[in-house]
Order: C-alpha cells, then sequence, then structure tokens
C-alpha cells in the first residue's frame, strides 16, 4: 500500500480503487478501512481513495497517543490532500469518520467540492443520540426473529443496567444474515488506544464546528440508514439543519452500513449528489 508521512511523523497507508475524480473515504471506527470495499459499486463512478487512520490497516501506531484525537486525524487528512497533489477534492465520511469530515469542513472549507457524511456520527457538533431515541427506533423492527433478545440488551444499555453490546449488533444491519455477520466482525476496531483517545479533551469543540459549518458553502449529503440505531433519522436530520445546502437521505431498510443493505440504491444516491 501506498503511504505518506502524517503531520507528526507517522507513516500513514491508503487505498485506491476505481477510475474518475476522487473522492476521499474517511473510515469510522477507528477501523481498518477495508470494511468499507468499494461502498457498494460507487467505484464505477469515482476514484475512491481510503485513508487508513493511525494505528489501523496498513499504517503505523503513533508514539503519542494524542494523534488519535478527532482534531488531530483532520490534519491527516490535509496532510493527504496535498500528498495527492489535489487542489480541491469531494470528501465523505462514515460514523465517527464524519466527525473528522466535519472538522476538515470547519477548517479547510476551501478545499472541499461536496460533503457527503454517512451514517453520520454527531460527536463533533454536539448533538445527543439518546436512548429513548434508539428504543423508539428499535421497535421497529420488532416482527424479526432477533428482536426479543436484542432489545432486552438495549433497553438493558438504555438504563445503564447492562454492557451486552455484541446483543445490540442485528440492530446496526438492514438484514441479519451471514453476510450482515461476517462485514460487521471484519469491521470491528482492534485498537482499543484509538478508540479510546479518539474523543479525548480537546477532540471536539462543538460551538466552533457548528459556526463554521454554518458558513459552510458547498453542498452537503447526510445519507443514513432507516433503522440506523447510530445514526438516527432524527438527529441525522438535525445535523442537516446545520448546513447552508444540505441534503437528507433516509435509505429505506437499512441500517449502519447502507452500502451492503442495498449497494445499488446506496451508489446511486451518492453518485447522483457528487456528479
Amino acid at each position: 500500500m501506498p503511504t505518506f508521512c502524517a503531520p507528526d511523523g507517522t507513516r500513514l497507508a491508503y487505498r485506491t480503487t476505481g477510475d474518475g475524480d476522487p473522492l476521499l473515504c474517511i473510515p469510522g471506527g477507528p477501523a481498518d478501512s477495508q470494511y468499507l470495499g468499494d461502498l457498494g459499486g460507487l467505484s464505477r463512478h469515482r476514484r475512491l481513495i481510503f485513508l487508513d487512520l493511525p494505528g489501523t490497516g496498513g499504517s503505523a501506531v503513533p508514539e503519542d497517543t494524542a494523534s488519535y484525537r478527532c482534531d488531530r486525524l483532520v490534519e491527516d487528512v490535509e496532510a493527504l490532500r496535498e500528498h495527492l497533489g489535489l487542489a480541491r477534492t469531494d470528501l465523505l465520511g462514515h460514523s465517527a469518520g464524519a466527525n473528522i469530515a466535519m472538522g476538515y469542513a470547519a477548517r479547510h472549507p476551501q478545499n472541499i467540492g461536496k460533503l457527503a457524511l454517512i451514517g453520520p456520527s454527531t460527536r463533533a457538533v454536539g448533538i445527543e443520540v439518546t436512548g429513548d431515541m434508539r428504543l423508539e427506533l428499535a421497535r421497529l423492527r420488532k416482527d424479526e426473529p432477533w428482536f426479543p433478545a436484542a432489545f432486552a440488551a438495549l433497553e438493558a444499555v438504555s438504563a445503564g443496567t447492562g454492557s451486552d453490546w455484541d446483543a445490540l449488533t442485528p440492530f446496526f444491519c438492514g438484514r441479519w444474515d451471514s453476510a450482515a455477520r461476517e462485514h460487521h466482525a471484519a469491521g470491528l476496531p482492534v485498537n482499543r488506544d484509538a478508540v479510546a483517545h479518539f474523543g479525548a479533551d480537546g477532540a471536539f469543540t462543538p460551538q466552533t464546528t457548528r459556526a463554521a459549518l454554518g458558513a459552510f458553502e458547498a453542498p452537503v449529503l447526510l445519507l443514513t440508514g432507516e433503522f440506523d440505531l447510530n445514526s438516527p433519522p432524527r438527529s441525522t436530520a438535525e445535523l442537516a439543519g446545520l448546513f447552508p445546502d444540505a441534503t437528507l437521505s433516509v435509505q429505506p431498510g437499512a441500517g449502519h452500513y447502507p452500502w451492503v443493505d442495498d449497494a445499488g440504491r446506496f451508489a446511486a444516491a451518492v453518485s447522483a449528489f457528487l456528479g
């Protein structure tokens, strides 16, 4: 895999697939970007450039754990843009990676053509996803065979009396079959330091970021799944309201990985937005 040097000296890896105009893709987790695949065939429309965040995938482990902070990762994206020689680029962030993408849009707005936030986490702007919001959304799956055990675990987690996160996994997928199980397992973070320090003190400045995004003029797509407990349609709609030029798209029947649940629908929606 090709590499480049991050501002702190860490060698970071990236992979490229597809042809056409470039689209920088930031994974969530922080986890190996391989779980993004080719985003449901989006590589047929764009040249996808996937960044492996520090300590994940092919990227080296940084000497200082502060390099895992979300605000520091923003400058890793800028270093990759400069390394690739891109004057301007479109940017896509999934899940926790959306926080990095929003931080980049706040700090380097002139370098973005269009911004796509997929199943976005909202920590960067201080929008809370409540337990009640997740429970309400989860009840839409009441006819699924795995629902009773998964919902009981979700109730316990929401009440602070349980921590069986593995039992909640089916809620994050539009369909809970063997392919979903395999994909979810492949996308789990393995670097616990990267996860623990991502949101450390100083990583997020919600009011500053909100103000900057309110002046962000580029078009923004916010796409989430109908059943996404991580990024419910309600919180994603609230996030969309922070941007002057935002399009909200809720993919029917999808969870947190909409390109897995319906690749064709996902790729069509994102490629149409990007143009």
